[in-house]
C-alpha cells in the first residue's frame, strides 16, 4: 500500500508542476483535467477523435447497449456524454482507467475490449482528452464531477 501512496503522491506533484505550465492545475477544487482551458480541450478533440471515438462515437454517444455484455462477454464502450457514468469517476480514476485500461484497473481476470494507451497517448494527452470530454457537459453534470475530486 505504501508503494501506491508514493507513487500516487510523485504523480500527483507531477500533475501540480505540469499543470502550472499547462493549465492542468485547478486550485480551486475541481480537480485536475483543464477543461476551461480552450486550447487544451482543442488539443483534447483531436487526440480523441484519433483514437477513442471509434468506439465511444464520434459524439461521445458510445456503442449500443453499453450496459449489455456482448457476445464476447465483454462489455460495449460506453458513452461519455451526460448519459453515461464517465461523470460519476473523479479525474484520477478517468485518468488511470484511461491510461492502465480497465483490465488492469479492475484486475481478477476482468476484460475490457478498451486498451490501456500508457505508451501510446502521453499524460497530457490523457488529461486533454478526459477536459474534451467534460468540457462537453452541462454545467450541472460539470459540478456533480467536481464533487467527486
Amino acid at each position: 500500500m505504501n508503494v501506491w501512496k508514493n507513487t500516487m503522491a510523485v504523480f500527483g506533484a507531477a500533475v501540480v508542476c505540469l499543470g502550472t505550465q499547462t493549465g492542468m492545475a485547478q486550485a480551486d477544487g475541481r480537480g485536475f483535467l483543464p477543461y476551461s482551458n480552450a486550447d487544451s480541450v482543442a488539443r483534447g478533440a483531436q487526440v480523441y477523435e484519433e483514437n477513442c471515438a471509434s468506439c465511444h462515437g464520434a459524439r461521445l454517444e458510445g456503442e449500443e447497449n453499453w450496459r449489455q455484455p456482448g457476445a464476447d462477454g465483454r462489455l460495449p464502450a460506453p458513452p461519455h456524454d451526460p448519459s453515461g457514468h464517465t461523470w460519476h469517476h473523479s479525474d484520477m480514476v478517468l485518468f488511470r482507467l484511461t491510461k492502465f485500461g480497465p483490465a488492469a484497473l479492475v484486475g481478477k481476470g476482468y476484460e475490457s475490449n478498451m486498451p490501456g494507451f500508457d505508451g501510446i497517448l502521453s499524460d497530457l494527452e490523457i488529461a486533454e482528452v478526459l477536459a474534451y470530454i467534460k468540457s462537453t457537459w452541462p454545467q450541472d453534470i460539470i459540478e456533480a464531477h467536481n464533487a467527486r475530486n
